[in-house]
């Protein structure tokens, strides 16, 4: 029974090391997000005033795929998909446009959300997450959670991240991993846009028309440990 023990321990060991190299020193997927967007100012447009998505111009899957350069981006980006106009797929509601929290676990959270056929980019806090057919990478986000958890030399690590988006029942689902448990749901409740944890923990949104000038540049998160 202890030799049992024992080798279940040592296991879990081995799991959760792998996991860490996973989550902190694994290789970064390349920055396919395009140079010109990241230089632009996301802060410039209205985001009431929507683009049709009327069929008229580039699919989904004619864009590169937007991820998250290093570890946060510098200034909030001009949107991914803006040449995109591809209708959005069955089942999916339109939650496209900009929204702040006005209640429950974040408020005063800000996140962009972009839709195009299949496809779902959010931008917010530093990340892009960018999920669906696109010219450049795999369907499923990967990225990161924007926080520099510690430093060592030159290099910032953040835990990476990757996920799914599934539309189900007018929900919009991330799967961990892709394959993994729903942790996070985000629907409209008539003119708000609701975000819920896995935790149970909600936030409640209402639509903005302009970036608030505090979140062009990405507020800092976590703690830098510096590492020898």
């Amino acid at each position: 029974m202890l030799k049992g023990l024992m080798r279940s321990m040592g296991l879990l060991l081995v799991v959760a090391a792998l996991l860490f190299w996973l989550a902190f020193f694994s290789p970064r997927p390349p920055l396919t997000t395009s140079a010109l967007t990241l230089a632009g100012d996301g802060s410039t447009i209205n985001y009431c005033e929507l683009p049709p998505l009327d069929g008229g111009g580039k699919r989904a899957a004619d864009i590169p795929k937007g991820n998250t350069p290093g570890c946060s981006y510098s200034h909030f980006p001009l949107p991914i998909l803006a040449q995109c106009t591809e209708p959005l797929a069955d089942g999916a509601q339109d939650m496209r446009g900009l929204w702040r929290g006005i209640e429950g676990r974040y408020i005063g959270h800000v996140e962009r959300i972009e839709q195009c056929g299949s496809r779902t980019v959010i931008t917010s806090a530093g990340i892009i997450h960018d999920y669906g057919p696109n010219s450049s990478a795999g369907l499923n986000t990967n990225d990161t959670e924007g926080s520099v958890l510690f430093v060592r030399g030159d290099r910032e690590y953040c835990m990476r991240t990757s996920a799914s988006m599934v539309w189900r029942e007018g929900v919009l689902e991330f799967h961990a991993f892709g394959w993994g448990p729903v942790v996070v749901k985000r629907y409209l409740d008539n003119n708000h846009l609701v975000w819920e944890y896995a935790d149970g923990s909600t936030t409640r949104m209402e639509r903005l028309c302009t970036l608030p000038v505090e979140h062009k540049t990405p507020r800092p998160r976590g703690r830098r440990i510096m590492v020898p």
